[in-house]
């Protein structure tokens, strides 16, 4: 049976990406039949994933908030077949929804991972301190059409940590412990802004809670280097900022790529 005090330690874990949605930036589209969603589980399993990170709603820049409702019906034949079939498995949903966060925890997901920190649905929190799953805190500074207009820091490391240290305080406060952080890179960062993050990512381990990084293929790498997410390029970048990231902390990694994520694991 699948073990989530795992997420305790600091072992490196990766985190499979899978995107049941047509217009997310990297592979929009790709795994969006249930078919070629149950392909790609079992080819990330594989592969030797630790967590499958599911989501059925585009959080890349410039995307419009999902309805609830909506987003659960994508989910709902979803997440029980996946959880049937891989028990070992750590399952997280990726949503910004109180709604779909508990009909997720109804059906036995371990972990959400929330882009807004609770800022989005004023009802999250709640609900996650109600429940035992963990929770992927993470910081962005708007909602997704809005945050790139957004990139205004005193200090972005201290700002950023600052945000995480205070909700961590009001999920404490609500009796929730089971907090993973994320500084959410690419979301209200500037290119800069986002090395800067993760150049002094060892900063956030006095947080004292396990540190996500979702790195892979995002415009940091792929907009510095002149290509597409799509490039082999830009693979080659994940891997080099993963790596740096893992050594500045993180025990997580959220990933497309699993194999040569598994790769680091494996090496660090």
């Amino acid at each position: 049976m699948r073990d989530k005090s795992i997420l305790n330690d600091k072992s490196l874990k990766v985190m499979a990406i899978i995107n049941y949605t047509s217009d997310s930036f990297y592979d929009g589209g790709r795994y969006y039949t249930k078919e070629k969603f149950f392909d790609r589980v079992e080819e990330c399993v594989n592969a030797g994933a630790d967590i499958i990170d599911i989501g059925s709603a585009s959080t890349r820049p410039g995307s419009p908030l999902i309805d609830p409702k909506k987003e659960w019906e994508l989910l709902k034949d979803l997440i029980p077949e996946v959880r049937k079939k891989y028990k070992d498995v750590l399952i997280s949903v990726d949503t910004y929804n109180s709604y779909t966060a508990e009909k997720c925890i109804e059906n036995n997901v371990d972990i959400i991972n929330d882009i807004s920190g609770g800022q989005f649905d004023s009802q999250m929190l709640d609900v996650i301190s109600k429940s035992k799953v963990y929770y992927v805190l993470m910081h962005t500074s708007d909602i997704p059409e809005r945050m790139q207009q957004k990139t205004s820091y005193t200090n972005v490391v201290e700002d950023v940590f600052n945000f995480l240290k205070s909700r961590i305080e009001v999920l404490k406060d609500k009796g929730f412990s089971n907090i993973i952080i994320d500084p959410g890179f690419g979301f209200g960062k500037t290119i800069e802004q986002n090395y800067e993050l993760l150049y002094q990512l060892d900063f956030f381990q006095s947080l004292q809670k396990p540190i996500l990084v979702g790195l892979s293929r995002k415009s940091m790498i792929y907009k510095k280097l002149q290509i597409t997410p799509q490039d082999d390029e830009a693979l080659i970048g994940t891997i080099a900022l993963n790596t740096i990231a893992v050594m500045k902390g993180a025990s997580i990694l959220r990933v497309h790529d699993v194999k040569e994520a598994v790769v680091i694991k494996k090496i660090l």
